[in-house]
């Protein structure tokens, strides 16, 4: 049974549908369904704005799928929204992360280089000496040692410029590219110690 003030799903789905404004559906779904919603994002290391956010998002996707008639009813129209919503907080949490991830790589770097003057990354004559080194790995190591090491790329990333089958040949040719250039600077002591610092540090 409906609380007073509510409309049943069917309700709910023909405002949206119809060409007349959709406040009252609106505010309907914020007043049954924005709760459950924040509270699940609350739980998992959401804000009170981050609630808000994401509930908006929520309803002009589920306002996009009525309009689209790609919701039949299938499920109830709450049951769909928190669906929605706990995608679309966990797609966020997940480039949160990465975003996080390459800022503490780079804040490494930033310190490595504090703390060394003579770091690959400030000594500009070094870091030439080696770029030529990696351009005469030619094209395909070049191009997959710069995407991981320098731009922070992730393998599935780098998989989308490269003619590869899947990461794991991507990560292979990785690894077969740094031996390779290992074996290139052994005996260039200085140049040697100024790749393992910017790639190991």
């Amino acid at each position: 049974m409906e609380p007073a003030g509510n409309l049943p799903d069917s309700m709910v789905l023909k405002i949206l549908r119809s060409e007349g404004a959709p406040d009252e559906a609106i505010r309907h779904l914020y007043r049954t369904q924005y709760g459950i919603v924040k509270n699940h994002i609350n739980q998992n290391n959401g804000s009170d704005e981050d609630a808000q956010d994401i509930f908006q998002e929520t309803i002009l996707s589920f306002i996009d799928m009525v309009k689209k008639d790609k919701f039949r009813g299938e499920s109830s129209i709450g049951t769909i929204l928190f669906a929605i919503a706990r995608n679309t907080w966990l797609n966020e949490l997940k480039k949160r992360g990465r975003a996080k991830l390459r800022d503490e790589k780079f804040e490494k770097a930033k310190e490595g280089t504090e703390m060394d003057v003579s770091h690959f990354i400030v000594n500009r004559e070094l870091k030439a000496e080696l770029m030529q080194v990696v351009d005469s790995l030619g094209e395909t190591c070049k191009k997959i040692l710069l995407a991981f090491y320098y731009e922070n790329l992730a393998m599935k990333d780098i998989l989308q410029h490269l003619q590869y089958e899947n990461e794991q040949v991507v990560r292979n040719k990785k690894y077969k590219c740094l031996k390779q250039l290992e074996q290139m600077i052994a005996g260039q002591t200085q140049l040697a110690k100024n790749l393992q610092s910017i790639l190991y540090e």
